[in-house]
């Protein structure tokens, strides 16, 4: 029997300080606390919220202050600066010496127009011509030889009035002498007097058919000079039947097959320079006011941004669009082609120091009134006014300070709910 346990008891010293499960007790009440401190603005804010999301599917964008340029961001493409169509200068067959893709250079014969009508009218004309020549040969020719026989006669008149001039002289010294009588020396005086008179005549008569085979010559000379304009016309249509390449380039497109029969006015193939590119831009309707000749553009090419210039605008407006083409401001990118894509932005203005923040869907979402403001894990509906637009930033009139948050994605989702609660 079993007095007692006193033989086998031996006293155990008690530790000081906390046990280990006093410990860890602690640190799990501590842990407990910390986490309701941490959750419990968020628990609140969330059952505050209208609605929540998931942050990291939204972007965002800070409202600061700077610069802001009002741009127009269209689309281009890039067209060689001189690309002129060769039409069909007549009716005829055409015989083509090129394809499309073709490299030629300067008065290479690119297509011939075959038409019997220009080359016989020029042979005709040609022909015509030489006749005319040969008339107007001759009549030099008789020209000649009627002043060479007025001139003979108009001799032999003034022999004739020499003559009488002489037989006058005798007359006059006979008639002083006595021996010749009145009659004889009237007679003599008559003689000479009609000499004189046909000797004038004549002179006169000379100098009118002078005049008359020089106006018959220049006549004729005026109807060889104008059967020459009509030879030299037929042999320039003649000429244009010819297609030569206006300059060093290239044939991009073809619009015939070789032997077609094609008809005056008929697109036969083009040609581009290659060492010239502008870009073709199609301008809304709704802008056309705004964009002038000059007017500072940035073409976007592989990546890089190079500075260009509005050339040309064109004056009637097709498919709600106006079209114009921008030039290269300095050196063009390598390796262009034809009808190639490039984004292009127009520079309409440009602001300085104005409220702004990054463009994006927001813009369309809130009709440009309303912005959910970013703070503390809450987005909370705002309204604001826009001002000016570019391609990637928008003026901020009023509503919001800079500095603030707001989401620039699509809040189409959120349905103008008040506030949002952004979970991660």
């Amino acid at each position: 029997m079993i007095q007692g346990t006193s033989a086998i008891d031996r006293p155990v010293e008690r530790r000081r300080g906390w046990s280990r499960n006093r410990v860890l007790l602690a640190a799990a009440g501590v842990a407990l606390l910390g986490a309701g401190w941490w959750t419990l603005p968020r628990l609140t804010r969330w059952m505050g919220s209208d609605r929540s999301a998931d942050l990291s599917r939204l972007r965002l964008g800070e409202v600061s202050r700077g610069a802001l340029e009002r741009d127009l961001a269209v689309d281009g493409r890039i067209v060689a600066a001189l690309h002129p169509t060769l039409f069909s200068p007549a009716s005829g067959l055409v015989v083509l010496n090129v394809q499309a893709g073709a490299t030629v250079i300067r008065g290479e014969l690119l297509a011939r127009i075959q038409s019997p009508e220009i080359d016989s009218r020029l042979q005709q004309e040609r022909s015509r011509l030489l006749s005319l020549q040969g008339e107007l040969e001759r009549q030099k020719i008789l020209a000649r030889r009627a002043a060479l026989e007025t001139r003979q006669a108009i001799d032999l008149l003034g022999v004739k009035a020499d003559s009488a001039r002489r037989a006058m002289a005798r007359a006059q010294r006979s008639r002083e002498e006595g021996i010749l009588n009145a009659v004889e020396f009237e007679k003599a005086q008559d003689e000479l007097r009609l000499a004189e008179l046909e000797h004038e005549a004549a002179q006169r008569r000379a100098e009118l058919e002078e005049e008359t085979l020089a106006a018959d010559l220049r006549s004729r000379e005026l109807e060889v000079e104008r059967q020459r304009m009509l030879v030299t016309e037929s042999a320039r249509q003649a000429d244009e039947l010819l297609l030569r390449a206006p300059f060093d380039g290239q044939v991009s497109r073809v619009d015939v097959q070789d032997r077609d029969a094609v008809t005056s006015g008929k697109a036969i193939l083009t040609v581009v320079d290659l060492s010239a590119f502008e870009v073709e831009i199609g301008i809304p309707e709704s802008y056309a006011d705004e964009i002038l000749l000059g007017t500072a553009a940035v073409l976007r090419y592989e990546g890089e941004d190079y500075p260009g210039s509005v050339r040309t605008l064109s004056p009637e407006v097709q498919g709600s669009e106006v079209r114009g083409t921008v030039a290269f401001a300095g050196a063009m990118p390598a390796g262009l082609k034809q009808n190639q894509r490039v984004p292009t932005r127009l520079l309409l203005e440009r602001r300085e120091d104005v409220l702004k923040v990054p463009r994006g869907p927001f813009l369309e979402s809130g009709g440009g009134r309303l912005a959910y403001v970013v703070a503390d894990d809450l987005a909370t509906l705002r309204q604001i006014q826009v001002g000016a637009l570019s391609v990637t930033e928008v003026e901020i009139l009023s509503g919001l300070e800079e500095g603030e948050t707001i989401i620039v994605s699509d809040t189409t989702r959120f349905e103008s709910a008040k506030q949002v609660y952004l979970h991660r």
